[in-house]
């Protein structure tokens, strides 16, 4: 089997996955993010010794911590995590769209569309973080049937 296809596959089971059980997608969406802005903010502390680095890196590993220890306190984060899988999804389908013929133009306008749903929807996240999880579940299985047919 093709390596589109097998991403498919399992982009699709992912994106059913973070539908089907949204509580636990949300933990580990909130675990990815913290860990990401860990290692960010040590990244930023490492390379560059400065004290707007520091600053950030401090900042990123406070973030990070409080994404991955506190879940239920992160419910007003989670608008701005909307509104950030919305910038990416909103990028992601600009860059699919001058990908050439890889990727389906219809597919990135559609990861476009959603990143839009995603930026208007974050005010409605701030109490309930179910609607990022079926947002990227939904992005998942789009992106899956996607790299499934293009192969």
């Amino acid at each position: 089997m093709e390596t589109g296809k097998i991403s498919g596959i399992l982009s699709i089971i992912l994106g059913l996955l973070f539908i089907i059980f949204p509580v636990f997608s949300t933990a580990f969406v909130s675990i990815f993010i913290g860990v990401s802005l860990l290692f960010l903010g040590i990244a930023s502390i490492l390379i560059n010794f400065s004290a707007a680095n520091i600053i950030i890196g401090i900042v990123s590993i406070i973030f990070g911590f409080i994404f991955i220890l506190n879940l239920s306190a992160l419910s007003f984060l989670l608008g701005f995590q909307f509104y950030i899988i919305g910038i990416l999804l909103i990028l992601i389908g600009i860059t699919g769209l001058f990908a050439g013929e890889r990727v389906s133009k219809m597919s990135s306008v559609l990861i476009i569309l959603l990143g839009v749903i995603a930026f208007i929807l974050g005010g409605f996240s701030f109490n309930n973080p179910i609607y990022a999880v079926l947002l990227i579940g939904i992005g998942l299985i789009i992106q899956g049937i996607t790299l499934y047919i293009s192969d």
